[in-house]
């Protein structure tokens, strides 16, 4: 059990190419379910998490997203380089692939969308929701369902809740589009340990390295 977990994680790559044949519902259960299960403040659990599958509701918020995507984000990662451990080449199609996702997001059967209370950006602000989206990702591995965590459109936050119904005081932190990949999974590539692992201090090597 341990090994799949760790193969699990090992795999659970962003997949931003997605069919758009249906999704059973009992597997999108299973998803929220490892969601809930997630670790939170004070155990309040104040996520809310919508299931969007109508597609008047991902055209119009997948419009937004194109729209923010095309003149800004996509702009930006364009001008800049490769992440550690990354190639030029994997590069470029981490940035295909997104475009990608920005041109078809409205296609994805299913958006898992998690919610909860808006108000002033702080260091804070998503502890008690990023945990369940991770949950929530390596669930969709488990299960062979392709998903990726992206928050460009919050750009349009307000445009983006109002399309959402969101009730005043609570608002969106992502959207996670759910569907079967195109493409396989596969191991992530990350910088070594060594490139973003400290001691007990910013200046001291982590003896656990050597």
């Amino acid at each position: 059990m341990e090994h799949d977990l760790f193969e699990i994680i090992r795999t659970t790559r962003s997949m931003r190419r997605l069919k758009p044949d249906p999704v059973p519902d009992g597997l999108i259960r299973q998803i929220l379910e490892a969601g809930t299960c997630a670790a939170n403040g004070g155990n309040m659990q104040t996520w809310r998490f919508l299931v969007v599958t109508d597609p008047g509701v991902k055209q119009t918020v997948g419009a937004l997203y194109k729209k923010v995507w095309d003149e800004q984000a996509g702009p930006r990662y364009r001008a800049g380089a490769p992440a550690p451990g990354q190639s030029k080449e994997k590069f470029d199609r981490m940035i295909d692939a997104a475009q990608h996702l920005a041109d078809h997001i409205h296609e994805a059967p299913v958006w898992i969308v998690p919610c909860g209370p808006a108000g002033a950006r702080t260091r804070s602000s998503g502890s008690s929701v990023y945990p369940a989206v991770q949950n929530m990702l390596l669930a969709a591995r488990a299960l062979g369902l392709g998903a990726t965590l992206t928050t460009v459109y919050l750009a349009y936050d307000r445009e983006s809740d109002a399309a959402f119904g969101l009730p005043e005081g609570i608002g969106s932190y992502a959207i996670l589009p759910i569907g079967w990949p195109v493409g396989r999974f596969g191991p992530v590539r990350r910088a070594n340990l060594s490139d973003v692992v400290r001691g007990s201090t910013w200046d001291e090597a982590w003896s656990g390295l050597a």
